[in-house]
């Protein structure tokens, strides 16, 4: 199966049957679903989410998802700080722009990892290296990942867990708007603890 064919299967009656088959396998469909997208860009998080909250409950969906991200996350920056100190790369980064990006690049380090960790569409395997290459501290990269996939996860959660009820009455989005906008003020306090 090539990955268009696999993509093309990813819809959410498919996957909900596909998590709902292997259920008797305990969390594992509902882990390794949402860990296969650091490794697999063109997965549907949004899809993968929601059936996780529509499988197996708003909280554990939730806890599933979150875990299978987070993980794949963490794996893919751990391979990426790993490979940084190849002697190539080290060439490449002694170039003067290369320099000045890396410069910009680790102060924003936190910032830029949960900022973009809170969209649920966007290129995670590149936020991971980015912050891998950098040399971002794994306990920083840790809080801002952990953080910002617990905001984008339980706001997909949410949604997807009762889709029905905010087609039915889209004035809840403001909820899910308000959780968002605190989290993210929230996320400056951290920052601050962090960046330091």
């Amino acid at each position: 199966m090539g990955l268009t064919e696999l993509l093309s299967y990813m819809t959410e009656e498919n996957l909900a049957m596909l998590v709902d088959k292997y259920r008797s396998l305990g969390p594992l469909p509902g882990l390794l679903l949402p860990f296969m997208k650091s490794f697999i860009p063109p997965l549907p998080t949004l899809v993968i989410i929601s059936v996780n909250a529509a499988v197996y409950g708003l909280w554990l969906g939730f806890l599933y998802s979150w875990i299978g991200i987070v993980g794949g996350c963490l794996v893919t920056f751990a391979i990426v700080k790993k490979v940084a100190g190849h002697p190539y790369l080290v060439r490449w980064s002694q170039k003067p722009k290369v320099q000045k990006s890396l410069v910009w690049a680790r102060r924003q380090a936190f910032n830029y990892v949960f900022l973009l960790s809170l969209f649920p569409v966007g290129p995670f395997v590149v936020i991971n290296m980015a912050a891998g290459l950098v040399g971002m501290r794994f306990r920083s990269f840790l809080v801002a990942v952990l953080a910002g996939k617990a905001v984008m996860v339980m706001s997909v959660s949410f949604i997807g867990y009762d889709i029905h009820r905010f087609i039915e009455n889209p004035f809840r989005l403001l909820y899910v708007v308000l959780f968002v906008g605190v989290s993210m003020v929230l996320s400056k306090k951290i920052e601050k603890r962090f960046s330091h």
